[in-house]
């Protein structure tokens, strides 16, 4: 006997916008550091986050995570745990008031033939749901031009998702929530 479910009955609950309280329960100590700033590797990864009319957002909160050099994904438990000797590739940042944030990392390595990429999460007042986005290493454009994601977009759409490296080694990249130059988000 074959029994179907019942069909449904309820339309589903949209998004919340961020309240009063968001902070509460999602800080930690040393959340923005993913590698400790001193480790072998470590470099800063930051940019500001910035409205449809360019102003900086000071009330963001991203969240980051990233593959390890070798291009595998840390299964240590404990993410929220800050020992300054493992890298477990999550990380949280709230914005300041000029909408900067930063974290510190590592460069990610490639994963399954994809190009260098930290996968990000932006939460903002006024947003429904969560933004998903990417942030790719600038480094290795013939992997960069491969990407199934990046192969799909425009010239401008990609350039919203590939960070810039400075001087000393370290990564800028900014979000733009809408507007021109607005960043690629992706829909899960």
């Amino acid at each position: 006997m074959t029994v179907s479910a019942p069909a449904k009955t309820h339309r589903a609950t949209p998004g919340q916008t961020v309240g009063p309280f968001f902070a509460y329960g999602v800080e930690y100590p040393r959340m923005h550091e993913v590698a400790s700033p001193h480790s072998p590797g470590a470099i800063l990864l930051e940019g500001t986050v910035r409205d449809g009319a360019g102003q900086p957002v000071p009330d963001a909160f991203l969240e980051i995570f990233g593959a390890d050099a070798d291009g595998a994904v840390p299964r240590v438990r404990g993410a929220f745990h800050r020992d300054d000797h493992t890298f477990a590739g999550f990380g949280r940042a709230f914005t300041n008031d000029e909408g900067h944030f930063e974290f510190w990392t590592r460069n990610p390595g490639a994963a399954a033939g994809r190009a260098p990429f930290y996968a990000a999460i932006v939460y903002a007042r006024g947003l429904p749901d969560k933004l998903h986005t990417r942030i790719y290493l600038p480094d290795d454009e013939a992997a960069l031009a491969a990407d199934p994601l990046l192969s799909s977009l425009t010239a401008e759409e990609r350039a919203t998702l590939v960070a810039t490296r400075t001087e000393h080694g370290d990564l800028v990249h900014d979000i733009r929530l809408q507007g021109e130059n607005e960043t690629v988000f992706l829909v899960y």
